[in-house]
């Protein structure tokens, strides 16, 4: 049993079974919004920062918690994210008043960087390269599966315990894996470990991370995937039949994780994550044109869904493919962290403005926008590592 728990594929389980915890706390408010506003009474447009708060820490200091992860050690950075996490969830079974909900968001959001930096690192880590891929698919589809599980349950759960049964489960979850990882986590060798930077270092390594293709590529491409995504999964649902909307809400999600688990990890044998990504995109643009020529529908937007789970699994798999050392690893997955932030902030109210205007190729040419962009971006990028692979080759 100790050699079983202590194996490649279970710790790879375990760190997405954590992932799921960081997902869930966005699920367990978004899930109940209306019940949690009902609770807190009139606090307006203020009660949605309940929902956004928790991405402006990422959004701020996703590459920070690159740099802290290989200051503080990937490992210890992931357990105190899940301990941080337990004790938040912990906190808000109680159902403080909306100020202090609020406050909590903000240092929940603090436990969500440090997970969704540190597990996909460990996991890159801990694979054989032969697994990676596979093992980095499954890692991408831990927001969907969460959203999905917390929708089937929370209204039993709301039912049996009231609008604290889900933070409690949830602190439990947390502390679960937070106890079997720090067990089963193989220790890391802090010796010789650099020192803290100061703040004028981590403004050097914003700037040089960003300007690299290989650290940058998989977090670029993610802010064009992350502008449309969950903007899509809330406005998309209410354009087709009312008798469908349910439905569509359900399958668009699960889609992408079943073109990213089947679809996605065959390619990857045969290609590289990048081109795995354009493909993606690129098929998500020819159904945008169809759903530009013949309307809404809900199998289209389902495959449109599914066209998109190829860019997920396959951008994080692009950050080992693309990065060898652990530091450049946890750069890149610090900068997806803080790009998937911004654009799901962006994303949403971009995308309602546009609907808004009531312009039938407004939405379609919103989509096409992004995706034809992260295909250039995509594209430059592995131009600039061609360079830079052909100016580093050794001359003869």
């Amino acid at each position: 049993m100790p050699s079983l728990i202590r194996s490649p594929l279970f710790l790879v389980l375990a760190l997405w079974a954590a992932g799921l915890g960081a997902a869930a706390q966005f699920a367990k408010i978004v899930v109940i919004f209306p019940e949690l506003q009902a609770h807190y009474g009139e606090t307006g447009a203020a009660s949605g920062y309940l929902v956004s708060l928790i991405s402006v820490i990422g959004m701020l200091l996703g590459l920070v918690a690159g740099v802290i992860a290989i200051q503080l050690g990937v490992r210890r950075l992931l357990l105190l994210g899940l301990y941080l996490g337990a004790a938040v969830s912990a906190w808000q079974t109680m159902l403080p008043g909306f100020e202090w909900m609020l406050a909590s968001r903000l240092i929940e959001g603090v436990s969500h960087l440090a997970i969704v930096v540190s597990a996909p690192t460990l996991i890159a880590q801990l694979s054989a390269q032969r697994h990676q891929g596979k093992a980095l698919t499954l890692w991408g589809t831990y927001f969907g599966v969460a959203f999905a599980g917390i929708a089937l349950t929370a209204p039993h759960i709301i039912r049996v315990a009231g609008l604290g049964g889900l933070p409690a489960i949830h602190a439990a979850y947390m502390a679960s894996f937070a106890v079997l990882l720090t067990i089963v986590l193989p220790k890391e060798d802090r010796n010789g470990a650099p020192p803290w930077p100061s703040l004028g270092n981590i403004l050097h390594r914003h700037l040089t991370a960003y300007a690299s293709p290989f650290i940058a590529a998989p977090a670029l491409g993610w802010l064009f995937y992350t502008l449309t995504f969950v903007a899509m999964l809330a406005i998309l649902p209410t354009m087709v039949d009312p008798s469908q909307r349910t439905f569509a809400a359900a399958a668009m999600p699960l889609s992408s994780i079943v073109s990213s688990m089947t679809v996605g990890n065959i390619l990857l044998r045969y290609m590289t994550a990048v081109s795995v990504i354009v493909i993606g995109f690129a098929t998500a643009i020819v159904l945008v044109l169809v759903f530009l020529l013949t309307g809404p529908g809900t199998w289209l937007f389902i495959a449109l869904f599914a066209c998109l789970g190829l860019v997920q699994g396959a951008s994080f798999a692009a950050v080992p493919e693309l990065n060898i050392s652990l530091e450049g690893r946890a750069l890149a997955n610090g900068g997806i962290a803080q790009t998937g932030n911004i654009g799901n902030a962006l994303g949403t109210p971009a995308m309602l403005a546009v609907v808004a205007t009531g312009a039938d190729t407004g939405l379609p040419a919103l989509l096409i926008g992004c995706y034809a962009s992260a295909i250039i971006v995509h594209l430059a990028l592995a131009r600039g590592r061609a360079n830079a692979e052909r100016c580093s080759a050794p001359k003869s």
